[in-house]
């Protein structure tokens, strides 16, 4: 039995680039499946945000039941703080996206060591959708970004400008990773699609959440 890490946004809205403060979150089946999936696979899984703020589910992605089961899961509602987490005391590590990661998680120092960290010591780190962003200030020992010359995927372009939100971003998840020297490998928007680099292990978007979870203990066995 593994000990994984939940490393979930407290971001509640996404400053876009015009100043709207758009309401957001974590994104429900996102955070649910995997936790879901791991924990029927006989694993532990814990919870930490920035500060140690309960997050939220984005209003837009829950679904019947959803709130149940999210009000149901130990640990959530009262996460660890992010800047304590000891990043030796997890076997895995796991990013669940939403448009939460976008505000906080992006520039977060605290996560962007954890990730290192983890990278370095060779145990699983998985990411879907916009939980990839966290990625972006991950640097490795050397100064690099820890995703450059990765083969990874995450949330496209296309499906930012589907959801129409691209236009109003800030910024655009898999143009700043390709800008970063990551090797990107995107499938049809709403498509299930889990790239597998040796440990590091992302999912596009929320329909790959499952097949991401499933990816990230298969890792563990």
């Amino acid at each position: 039995m593994s000990h994984v890490l939940f490393v979930v946004t407290a971001a509640r809205t996404w400053t876009l680039a015009d100043g709207t403060a758009h309401p957001t979150g974590y994104w429900a089946e996102e955070l649910l499946a995997p936790y879901e999936l791991l924990t029927a696979a006989g694993h532990d899984v814990s919870f930490a945000t920035p500060g140690g703020i309960a997050p939220v589910a984005d209003a837009g992605s829950l679904r019947d039941g959803d709130a149940d089961a999210i009000a149901a899961i130990d640990g959530l509602a009262s996460p660890l703080v992010l800047a304590a987490v000891d990043p030796a005391a997890y076997d895995a590590v796991y990013y669940p996206g939403g448009h939460g990661p976008m505000q906080d998680l992006a520039t977060d120092t605290d996560s962007a060591a954890l990730i290192t960290a983890t990278i370095a010591g060779g145990r699983p780190l998985a990411a879907v959708c916009h939980g990839l962003a966290a990625l972006l200030p991950a640097r490795d020992a050397e100064g690099r970004p820890v995703v450059a010359g990765r083969t990874i995927t995450g949330f496209s372009d296309e499906e930012e400008r589907i959801g129409g939100l691209a236009d109003r971003a800030p910024f655009l998840l898999e143009s700043s990773l390709r800008e970063l020297g990551a090797d990107i490998a995107v499938a049809e928007p709403w498509s299930d699609h889990v790239v597998v680099d040796g440990q590091l292990i992302t999912g596009q978007n929320p329909q790959s959440s499952a097949s991401a979870a499933a990816a990230l203990v298969a890792a563990l066995a």
